[in-house]
C-alpha cells in the first residue's frame, strides 16, 4: 500500500505533517502537496498547456519522501494517478483547519484532491477539523491555528483508513471526514452524514465598493450571515454537536450500506466509540 498525502494549505501545514505520520502504519507514505496555500481551489487543475509546475524535494519529520509542487491539490492528486511519485493506491488529503461541510464541499481543495483522485481510479479520504475562536472577518487566524488539536482528526482518520484498506472497493470512493476540534476520545461519537445544504455560517451579502484612488475600480465587500442550526444528520450539524462526521461522496453505485468497504469502516468507528 502506497499512500499519497496532500492538502490545500501548503507543504508547511502542521495538519499535513500530523496526518502523514498517522498514515505510516498502513504502508509507504509520500507527501506531495502545494508549495503554498490553495484553499478554495476545489478540483481545479489550471491551464495544463501553460503549466510547468516546479517540484521540489522537502523535509518533513518522520516521512521518508516529501515534495512540494507549485500547483493546486487536484493537480498533485493527478500526478499521483500518473505515477510521478510511484504507484499510488490511496490519496489522503488534509488535515484542513476548518470543516469542509455543506456548500464548502464543492469548493474545497482538500476534497477536490480526492474527487480528482477518484476520477483517475484512486480512492480518496479527505480530513478536516473545525476551528474554534476564529473571527468571521478573518481575525485571529494564527491564534486559532495554535489551538488546533490535530491529534483528534488524525486519530479518526487512522481508524477509518485502517479499516478502508482492509477491503478496498473495485470502484474508487471518496470519504469526507469532518471532526470537532478535540481529541477523538472526547468527541460525542460518530455519525454517517449527508452533505448539508448550507454551512454553519455562510456569506449573506456582497456589494461593490469603490477602491480609493482608483478610477472605475471596485472591491467586493462581503458580509457574513448569522449562524444557523443544522440537523445532526447533516455533516455540519454533526460536527457542531461534537460528533465525527463521515460522508461518502457520490458515485456510490454498488457501494450500499451492506458493502464491505462501508461496513468495515463504520464498524471500526463503532468499536472505537463503544
Amino acid at each position: 500500500m502506497r499512500i499519497l498525502v496532500t492538502n490545500d494549505d501548503g507543504i508547511d501545514s502542521i495538519g499535513l505533517h500530523v496526518l502523514a505520520r498517522a498514515m505510516k502504519p498502513f504502508g509507504e507514505v509520500v507527501i506531495a502537496a502545494p508549495n503554498t496555500e490553495y484553499s478554495g481551489y476545489g478540483a481545479a487543475l489550471g491551464t495544463l498547456h501553460n503549466m510547468k509546475p516546479d517540484v521540489r524535494k522537502e523535509y518533513v519529520e518522520g516521512i521518508d519522501e516529501a515534495w512540494s509542487i507549485s500547483a493546486p491539490p487536484a493537480l498533485c492528486a493527478m500526478f499521483g494517478r500518473l505515477s510521478v511519485f510511484g504507484d499510488i493506491d490511496l490519496i489522503v488529503s488534509g488535515i484542513n483547519p476548518g470543516a469542509n461541510v455543506g456548500r464548502a464541499v464543492y469548493h474545497s481543495g482538500t476534497v477536490g484532491a480526492c474527487l480528482t483522485a477518484r476520477n483517475g481510479g484512486i480512492s480518496g479520504v479527505a480530513v478536516s477539523q473545525s476551528v474554534d475562536a476564529f473571527g468571521v472577518e478573518g481575525q485571529g487566524w494564527e491564534e486559532a491555528l495554535g489551538s488546533q488539536v490535530w491529534q483528534g482528526a488524525s486519530d479518526v482518520a487512522a481508524i477509518a483508513v485502517g479499516a478502508l484498506i482492509q477491503d478496498m472497493p473495485d470502484e474508487p470512493i471518496v470519504l469526507n471526514i469532518n471532526v470537532p476540534n478535540r481529541l477523538a476520545e472526547d468527541m460525542a461519537g460518530w455519525k454517517r452524514t449527508d452533505v448539508g445544504h448550507a454551512p454553519p455560517r455562510g456569506l449573506a451579502k456582497a456589494k461593490l465598493e469603490p477602491k480609493p484612488g482608483a478610477h472605475d475600480t471596485y472591491h467586493v465587500e462581503m458580509e457574513w450571515g448569522d449562524a444557523i442550526q443544522i440537523p445532526e444528520s447533516d455533516d455540519g450539524g454533526a460536527v457542531m454537536a461534537g460528533y465525527a462526521s463521515l460522508t461518502w461522496l457520490g458515485r456510490l453505485e454498488g457501494l450500499m450500506p451492506h458493502h464491505p468497504t462501508m461496513f468495515a469502516t463504520e464498524q471500526a468507528m463503532d468499536e472505537f466509540y463503544s
